[in-house]
């Protein structure tokens, strides 16, 4: 009876590990690209599939190093806000979630083989980069999360290249068409990771991290993530302006008001827990955002069908 009433515990403990608000950031991409090879190839579902475990095992993946090697390095205690803490809890062991993080990896990679073996051996590079990046944001000897350039990184590998190689999978090619929808879902993928090390900037701060929050401080930090949004916003209504796109893009407008919430939850804000809002306004905005461009996309393309 006892047994029965701790498994709900047990899995809800491994879900919230998974950080389930923030996976949006690789499914979406993986679905925008997969969406605009519709206009040029046939579609291959069991390479959408393969791509889209892929991505999110590696993203799951990362998320359990980083509650790992936080554990190693005295970051994560008790009162640790949010859903990280789960070893000092002693809800789980240190092993247990290295050992799983591993076995993600594990599978991620017969999956990459799968897809190269359908694609091209030049995925192979690109998809270890990826990894190597995602274990190397908190462990390694200077991880990426202790710089100033999770941002960048982050927006690159779980925005930008996601989108493409879901894209070159199907189609054999990269057009320009993707390479520049790419950049504003970058963009807010990077927003996700802006608006963590905002809440968690003064714990950052403490135990030597770098990150681009803390060298600007937490009123410009703000103000970056604003640009940010505003520069995604922007980069959809420029391409529509100089033909780039398609109009029904301009439906991501409507989901404007997440990231002016976000950003207002953020504004004057010392308490991380009074920012919990508006981290999930971030996740969001980038959720919706991406959501709107995969409905603008499948408008046009049974429009032009």
């Amino acid at each position: 009876m006892n047994s029965h009433l701790e498994r709900p515990k047990w899995g809800q403990i491994w879900w919230q590990l998974t950080r389930p608000h923030t996976l949006t950031a690789s499914f979406v991409p993986v679905l925008i690209g997969t969406i605009l090879a519709l206009f040029y190839s046939r579609f291959h579902f069991f390479l959408f599939l393969a791509m889209m475990l892929a991505c999110l095992f590696i993203q799951i993946a990362t998320n359990l190093f980083n509650e790992y090697y936080d554990f190693k390095r005295g970051l994560d205690t008790k009162d640790s806000v949010g859903i990280g803490g789960a070893i000092v809890k002693g809800e789980l062991k240190p092993g247990t979630i290295l050992n799983a993080a591993l076995l993600l990896y594990g599978l991620s990679i017969l999956l990459g083989v799968y897809i190269c073996m359908n694609s091209s051996w030049w995925l192979a590079m690109v998809g270890l980069a990826g990894m190597a990046v995602g274990y190397l944001y908190t462990g390694g000897p200077l991880p990426i999360a202790y710089t100033p350039f999770g941002e960048v990184l982050a927006g690159l590998f779980m925005g930008s290249m996601f989108i493409l190689i879901s894209f070159f999978i199907q189609t054999g090619f990269v057009s320009r068409e993707s390479i520049l929808i790419s950049v504003p879902v970058a963009i807010l993928v990077g927003a996700i990771n802006m608006g963590n090390n905002i809440r968690d900037l003064e714990g950052d701060r403490e135990f030597g991290r770098k990150t681009l929050a803390i060298l600007i401080g937490p009123k410009g930090a703000v103000v970056i993530l604003a640009g940010m949004f505003i520069a995604a916003y922007a980069g959809i209504i420029g391409l529509v302006i100089w033909d780039a796109a398609s109009p029904w893009l301009l439906i991501v407008l409507l989901s404007f008001k997440k990231p002016i919430d976000a950003v207002k939850g953020f504004k004057g804000r010392t308490s991380a827990k009074e920012m919990m809002a508006a981290m999930k306004a971030t996740a969001q905005t980038n959720t919706i955002f991406g959501f709107l461009i995969c409905i603008a996309l499948l408008i046009q393309f049974f429009i032009e069908k």
